[in-house]
Order: structure tokens, then sequence, then C-alpha cells
């Protein structure tokens, strides 16, 4: 068997032979992405081919999700592996011949790769059955919108499928194909959302003494949202408080009686997550008094810092340092990472890991995800498959657990 250049491992070796069969099934999920809890097509498609493998399939679950479920030997233990499989709501300008053929929808964050990969691994576990126990492979709709995950469990997710640890993986642009990076603790923030409406007393642009205006409060309001990182959160401590929308009025003479913001909040530790959603709420209740203005606030917590667990980690990283060596193996996260996923939902109700694979830093995909010129790196599917087919098999190896 030739080699890749980028390891010599027999599994991703045995993988390469199958790339081209899985990209071309990336490639169409990519040509009609989906958005979530509407990923109709391409569930069908995933519960298709599990069920062509041999797998025990369950549809629906949590709305579009599919779990695919393989029972080999007699050991009582169990594994999940999860992929998500939405789109995002972007029109494409990444110029591949397989584009959205869908005006509006694509695939700009790689879940096609992702979906693609889990598939690759499946038909490999399904053929070599290298393993004792039971393969749970969770195939979630919903990821950008982050309630994916949440539907899935509130639909029994953990309950009809025991899993003893859970597993996810997400490419990395800028990161080399054949690399990953994941570490032990926090990997991913907390991302919550703020609705605010201030309502004052509207009225004529020449006379602002008989109203009580909504926009200064609210220009206000901005200015004093960006004291909390800058002087309430240690400067060891990374968070965001960004004010991605501020509406107000509709003409340059008339002052309008509200004004709405909307705010999201990110934080790479619980405790400072808690500090941002007190200190937000005090500014904020403190500058509508100021100003005389009725409040309308809500803060609503979207997902939770991602946590990998120790031992699963560990494991994890057992596994990726056999498959592509030390070398191409990281733990530190680029500076200013704040990206959320929903995968911390799962994290919260199960052990588990979170693993970020290289997609590469040239051409196409080496477009930042929720790019509308981004793709996923085809190149990259045998080493995310290699890296669930090995883990698997140490997990639920024939001897003692791993």
């Amino acid at each position: 068997m030739s080699q890749h250049p980028l390891t010599q491992h027999e599994t991703v070796e045995r993988l390469f032979a199958s790339q081209e069969a899985f990209a071309r099934i990336r490639r169409d999920l990519h040509q009609h992405p989906e958005l979530g809890f509407e990923e109709a097509r391409t569930a069908a498609i995933v519960a298709g081919y599990l069920r062509e493998w041999g797998y025990e399939v369950h549809e629906g679950v949590g709305g579009t999700g599919v779990v695919g479920v393989l029972r080999q030997g007699s050991s009582a233990r169990s594994i999940g592996i999860r992929a998500d499989m939405d789109a995002l709501p972007i029109d494409e300008a990444s110029g591949v011949p397989y584009a959205s053929q869908h005006a509006g929808r694509m695939h700009a964050c790689g879940h096609d790769g992702h979906t693609a990969i889990l598939l690759c691994a499946a038909r490999d576990l399904a053929e070599q059955r290298h393993f004792d126990g039971t393969l749970n492979l969770i195939f979630q709709p919903a990821e950008e919108t982050l309630g994916g995950a949440v539907a899935m469990m509130d639909d029994g997710l953990f309950v009809r499928f025991p899993c003893d640890a859970v597993y996810a993986l997400h490419n990395a642009p800028g990161l080399p194909v054949g690399c990953f990076l994941t570490r032990e603790g926090a990997l991913t923030a907390s991302s919550d959302r703020v609705s605010i409406r201030l309502t004052g007393v509207g009225g004529h642009g020449a006379m602002p003494h008989l109203t009580k205006d909504p926009i200064v409060a609210a220009a206000e309001l901005v200015l004093a949202l960006q004291s909390i990182v800058a002087r309430n959160v240690p400067s060891t401590e990374v968070a965001v408080v960004t004010v991605g929308m501020l509406k107000a009025g509709e003409a340059a003479n008339v002052i309008p009686d509200h004004a709405d913001l909307r705010l999201s909040v990110r934080a790479t530790k619980p405790e400072v997550r808690e500090l941002l959603k007190q200190r937000i709420g005090e500014i904020t209740r403190g500058v509508a008094a100021v100003h005389g203005m009725e409040l309308h606030y809500e803060y609503e917590e979207l997902v939770p810092v991602l946590v990998n667990t120790p031992e699963e980690t560990r494991l994890a990283r057992q596994v990726l340092t056999e498959l592509v060596g030390p070398q191409r193996l990281q733990s530190d996260i680029p500076s200013g990472f704040l990206g959320s996923e929903d995968f911390a939902w799962m994290l919260e109700r199960r052990p588990g890991c979170y693993i970020a694979l290289g997609n590469g830093n040239s051409g196409p995909s080496g477009c930042m995800v929720h790019n509308p010129g981004y793709d996923f790196n085809d190149g990259a599917i045998p080493f995310g498959a290699a890296l669930w087919v090995r883990l698997v098999e140490t997990s639920l190896s024939r001897g003692e657990q791993a």
C-alpha cells in the first residue's frame, strides 16, 4: 500500500483509499445545504448509508437527527460520536463547481465535511468490527442555531442511546491538514444573547426638551458596556461584549420613542460568564433609570463553555499521537478564539472531548468558517475518519478498557 507523506499509520492509509468516494458524498451534501431542523434530505442520505452498512437506524431524534447503533461483542461499554449536519443562511461565493444550488443557503462551516467524515468512519467500523461494545453515531441537526444538541437530549438521546463518553470534531481553517488541536478543560467559549429595548418619549427633533430621547440613552449604554471587559474582567481572562445591533428612529428631525439593542456575550470561564451577566444587567438598568427610560431586558444563555474532561481528552490525545505523531498535535488555542459550540451541552451531560481538525490554509478551504468563500478540504476526510475509527477501537478494546 502506498503511504501518504503525512502518516504511516495503517488506519489512515486504509481510509485514504475511501477519500474520493466520501468526497463525492460531501460535495453532494454541499450542493444541497439545509438549515437547522430542515435537514430532511441530509438525514435521509445518512440513514440510508447506515442501514446499508448494517447499523440499527433511528430517525427523527430531536427533529431531524439520526442515530446509528452498531453492537459488537458482549461488553456493556458504549461510546457516542457526533457530527453536525446543518448549513448557514449565506449566499455562496466559493467558486467551486459543486457550489450550493440553493440561494441563501451554504455549507459555510464544514458540516458537510463532518458528516462525510463520520460516514467514512461508520463504514470502516462496520467492515472491520475491531471493538467490543456499543457504538452510537449521532448525526445532529441545528448546531448553527445552538439548539440541536438540546433538542436531541430532550428527545431522550442519552436515555435511549447510553454513552459512557461522547466525542465530536470541527474543522479548523489555518491548521494544516493532518494536524489536530485539543486540550483538557475549556476549549470553546460560552455564547449568550441580550435583547434590550429602551422606551422613552418621542417628539420633534427641534424640541428635545419635551422628549425622553432613547437614542442618547442607547449611545451612553453602548459606551458603558465596553467598560465591563476593560475594567471588570481580569486582564488574564478572555471575554467579549459586542453590541451587534442598535436600531432607532427613521428620520433626522424625529426623536423616536424607543431604541433596540442586541448584544453577543462570550467568555471562556463559567465564573467570567456570570460576571458579564451581572454587570450587563446592572449597567443597563442604571443607564435606563438615569435617562428615565422604560426597560425591556432579556438575557438568553445559549450555550455554556465547552469543557473537555481529563480522561477522555487523554484518550483522544493518545490516539492522535499514534495516528499523526506528537508534532502534529497542538494544545494551544489561537489567541482571541471565542467560537462557541452546542456540543458543550452534551459535555455537561456526559464526559467527552471536542477536537479541532486541520482544514488547511490555502485555496477556498483556507477561508475562515462562516465566510461566503469557504469550502471544506476533502483531504481532511481520512484523517478525521481515522481518528474516529481508532478512538472507538481503543475505547471499546476487546481486552481491558483503555
